[in-house]
């Protein structure tokens, strides 16, 4: 063969660039050409996912099994504030393996704070757990009982979990990477029309006649709109995976604790939902009060109609 004309010979070269360039990049997803294959970054936390997840399960066993037997229930704040030797046998065992596993990690747990611990969100990676979010339930047999556990870095909520024993349910949500339940992805509803929007709340553990009042206020002023109906089923961290199902367009509360949410509440977000606060505000996981919703229409228009509970955050002395 000839010698080939100089442009031939650069247009030759051309696609013989073109081919390498697409051979290296069929086997490189990365896009990055030349070098071979380079790894996708690692998700810092999924392996903590991944365990919580194992751990929510083994505790959610536990919790079943307990249910077969004698229960030992004690008294927190007032008669109607219950914990059982369960939800401490079960927060110690998850604070124990986690310990094992990430000793540098730090903890927010129901039952320890009950015991005289601090609620201190730092930057630190921090687990925030409700051993059984449902304790009443759990005690009377009533079937939503869950375990719940939050993950926090630089106080911002990177994965939850919900596991509602009873009902064999696993709810996970991982920050940026979507929402489930046992595997399925979760989509919230789309119903913007609150007169059509179905709700669910609590009445909550407090007895004073004044919170009362207010609880019944408001669960009168939303029921009177209308909404098609108001559901309680004696777990924040359900009702708000509920939400997350599109089962339910949006859930309130107020009196409620960092940990009932931690888990729950990215689960709503991932979902497609939006958490607030009940003044309409930005959500504050320390404030003890969330509006977990579909839209922000909706939020917006509980925190219209309903009044604020007076409460002591969670992080005050």
């Amino acid at each position: 063969i000839g010698q080939l004309p100089g442009p031939v010979l650069s247009a030759v070269a051309l696609l013989g660039q073109m081919a390498m360039t697409r051979t290296v990049t069929a086997g490189n997803s990365s896009g990055f050409y030349g070098f071979g294959k380079m790894k996708k970054m690692a998700d810092p936390w999924q392996e903590c996912m991944d365990y919580a997840v194992t751990l929510a399960r083994q505790a959610g066993e536990v919790v079943c099994d307990a249910q077969k037997n004698e229960m030992n229930v004690m008294l927190k704040s007032s008669p109607v504030d219950l914990v059982t030797a369960t939800d401490q046998k079960v927060e110690n065992m998850l604070i124990s393996s986690i310990k094992e596993k990430y000793p540098s990690h730090r903890f927010i747990g129901e039952e320890s704070v009950a015991a005289g611990e601090k609620s201190v969100l730092t930057d630190n990676p921090t687990w925030i757990i409700d051993p059984i979010d449902g304790t009443t339930n759990f005690v009377h047999r009533f079937p939503f009982v869950a375990v719940s556990i939050g993950f926090a870095v630089n106080k911002k909520i990177e994965f939850g979990i919900v596991y509602s024993c009873m009902e064999d349910k696993m709810y996970t949500a991982r920050k940026g990477k979507g929402a489930f339940c046992n595997g399925q992805k979760l989509q919230v509803s789309q119903q913007e029309d609150i007169t059509k929007s179905l709700l669910v709340t609590e009445l909550g553990s407090s007895r004073t006649p004044e919170t009362v009042r207010i609880v019944l206020s408001n669960l009168e002023k939303l029921f009177c709109i209308p909404v098609h109906g108001i559901r309680s089923v004696g777990t924040a961290a359900v009702n708000m995976c509920l939400v997350a199902t599109g089962g339910a367009d949006a859930y309130y509360e107020m009196g409620i604790h960092c940990w009932d949410v931690a888990g729950a509440g990215i689960i709503v977000t991932e979902a497609g939902g939006v958490l607030m606060d009940v003044t309409g505000g930005p959500f504050d996981l320390m404030s003890r009060r969330v509006i977990a919703a579909n839209n922000r229409i909706l939020a917006e228009r509980i925190a219209k109609e309903i009044q604020v509970v007076p409460l002591q955050r969670d992080d005050e002395d």
